[in-house]
């Protein structure tokens, strides 16, 4: 049997971007992290001000080493659904212990949402091409699972995460759960 996919998106699941800077989620650690894409948005940012000398900020990335792990037991092909694309091979990947994924790389720019559904829900299911597949988002709403199952002919599972908190146990046990059903 082919596994199911499990889309992984990075703010929000891995790093939970929207908990208070001064609550950092037990278990988490701050990495400091300057990737090229980042350099060059902050860059065009601080030239845009009038600050084009100014040194660019690296990016604040909270991160749980023990979710790489985690999630190489699941039973699922992972794959890579974030905006860091290939980076997050080459910056996240090695401090979470995980080996070079697949990478979904979004259409430029990205497409326009149709009903409130997000822009990265119908890149996905075609990327998926009619296999079985959960996703890991922080952006994810009903009008995205309703997207879904209208033009996904296999099962699928789009988990919501909070990005106050990112990855909790609760996650992993549904996600365990949904596959094993698959079976």
């Amino acid at each position: 049997m082919v596994r199911p996919l499990l889309m992984v998106d990075v703010d929000g699941p891995l790093n939970p971007y929207a908990a208070k800077p001064h609550r950092r989620p037990e278990g988490y650690e701050t990495h400091r992290l300057l990737t090229p894409r980042w350099e060059a948005l902050e860059r065009r940012r601080l030239t845009e001000w009038g600050l084009p000398d100014k040194p660019v900020k690296p990016l604040r990335v909270w991160l749980n080493r023990d979710h790489g792990p985690a999630l190489e037991a699941l039973p699922f092909d992972l794959v890579w659904a974030t905006t860091w694309e290939e980076e997050a091979n080459f910056f996240l990947a090695p401090i979470l212990e995980l080996p070079e994924l697949p990478v979904i790389h979004w259409s430029s720019p990205q497409p326009v949402p149709e009903d409130n559904v997000f822009w990265k829900t119908s890149e996905i299911v075609t990327w998926a091409k009619g296999r079985a597949f959960a996703w890991i988002d922080d952006e994810i709403t009903e009008a995205d699972r309703t997207w879904v199952k209208e033009h996904h002919v296999a099962p699928s599972l789009l988990h919501r995460i909070d990005p106050r908190h990112g990855l909790v146990p609760n996650d992993f046990a549904v996600l365990t759960a949904w596959a094993t059903s698959l079976d």
